[in-house]
């Protein structure tokens, strides 16, 4: 065998044996959270036919402007922008890098501004995320990290018309009631989905506080998770 069928040998059987960029996302994912997202892809089949319609929307957005070469922008809006709708910015971009998906930008807002809620923040962290606190005051910022050597999410509360959020060709996610209600349209949405979801804020203070905000958080994991599932490269 000559030299050059023998360098032809070698090559193939490196680039077999090499693992793909979506493998090497998930092996560089913090342990708990890569454990947690395994468990949870198991409950695509639990999310109810309604909904599945409306996250198939987002996933069709995303394809479209990946395929088209341009950012997928998706911003993720509530009414104060301290916890549904950081858990989508969060999941979002997690789930982003865990399917490979490139050039996707996630963001969140409100139609007012207060704080990401500690309990929200304390989820994350349950979840498998590392959370690191930048800046104090009332509305903290924070540094949520889903995986070694990655841009950690920006998380603060603001508006979600703010200087920082896209203003145009963005997906609008409404992620509840009162804010689909109060922004029937969203100034520069190229698209608008509304996935409205139960408030943990409901149990602040209750002995299932907890537990209420780790099921919010696993449920909006498990459809974003799901969405990025089915966006075809």
């Amino acid at each position: 065998m000559n030299l050059i069928n023998l360098l032809i040998i070698s090559f193939l059987t490196t680039a077999a044996t090499m693992p793909s960029q979506n493998l090497d996302i998930k092996k560089v994912l913090n342990p708990k959270l890569s454990a947690y997202i395994n468990t949870i892809k198991e409950d695509f089949s639990k999310i109810p036919k309604d909904r599945l319609a409306e996250l198939d929307k987002i996933a069709q957005f995303i394809e479209k402007q990946v395929k088209a070469a341009q950012p997928a922008q998706l911003t993720y809006i509530c009414t104060h922008n301290s916890r549904r709708s950081h858990f989508g910015q969060i999941w979002a971009a997690t789930a982003a890098a865990y399917y490979d998906i490139p050039n996707v930008k996630a963001y969140s807002g409100g139609t007012e501004a207060t704080a990401f809620n500690e309990r929200a923040v304390a989820a994350c962290v349950r979840a498998g995320f590392d959370v690191a606190k930048i800046s104090e005051g009332k509305n903290p910022v924070y540094h949520v990290s889903y995986a070694d050597g990655t841009e950690p999410v920006k998380a603060f509360s603001k508006k979600y018309n703010d200087s920082s959020n896209p203003q145009s060709n963005f997906c609008a996610i409404m992620t509840c009631s009162q804010a689909d209600e109060a922004c029937p349209v969203v100034k520069g949405a190229a698209s608008r989905v509304a996935i409205p979801y139960n408030d943990p804020k409901e149990f602040d203070g209750k002995p299932e506080e907890a537990a209420k905000y780790d099921e919010r958080c696993k449920q909006i994991a498990t459809e974003t998770l799901y969405v990025f599932s089915k966006v075809k490269m």
